[in-house]
């Protein structure tokens, strides 16, 4: 049974690292421009890649979030993690991570951490949830629609300069019902 609990920092660091945030995908987003409008579409890779987004900010005393849950299996081991903030100028609960363990995806662990999220964002007023992912995210964006978020915009160049150069970031939102 899953269970969602505030997070506890710095105790619970080493159980959130170990968690396996990796994934595998043949198949990308690419942008098409067309005519001044831009849509997406899947493109098959000749060999799988294989990514993982970092978590370095857990260590960080001044951290871009202020809400951490995590989901706990059988004796309370880590087996999800999410974090966000609420922005008040926008009224927009920000998602900056959520992850769930290899081994656990697929058992509803990421619903249960966004409906943790959902709650969080209804309290503080948000009228929505919002995230940026890459674009060969291609298993998260599918499993964040699944949880009724949509694709609400892009930046070909917010990874310019980094380790990430060459991909461009998706911006997906679903609304706050509350």
């Amino acid at each position: 049974m899953t269970r969602i609990r505030p997070a506890r920092l710095p105790d619970d660091i080493d159980a959130i690292t170990a968690l396996d945030i990796s994934y595998d995908t043949d198949v990308i987003f690419g942008a098409r421009f067309d005519d001044g409008l831009i849509s997406l579409e899947e493109v098959r890779l000749d060999a799988p890649i294989s990514k993982t987004f970092p978590l370095n900010d857990l260590h960080d005393p001044i951290m871009p979030w202020t809400i951490g849950l995590v989901a706990t299996g059988d004796e309370d081991r880590v087996i999800g993690f999410v974090a966000a903030e609420f922005r008040a100028w926008n009224r927009r609960l920000v998602l900056w991570h959520l992850y769930v363990d290899r081994a656990f995806r697929g058992k509803g662990v990421a619903r249960a951490l966004v409906g943790a999220i959902q709650t969080q964002a209804e309290r503080s007023g948000a009228l929505h949830i919002w995230l940026e992912t890459s674009n060969l995210n291609v298993p998260g964006v599918k499993a964040y629609a699944q949880m009724g978020f949509h694709v609400s915009g892009m930046d070909s160049t917010l990874y310019d300069g980094t380790s990430s150069e060459g991909e461009f970031a998706l911006f997906l939102s679903r609304a706050v019902k509350g």
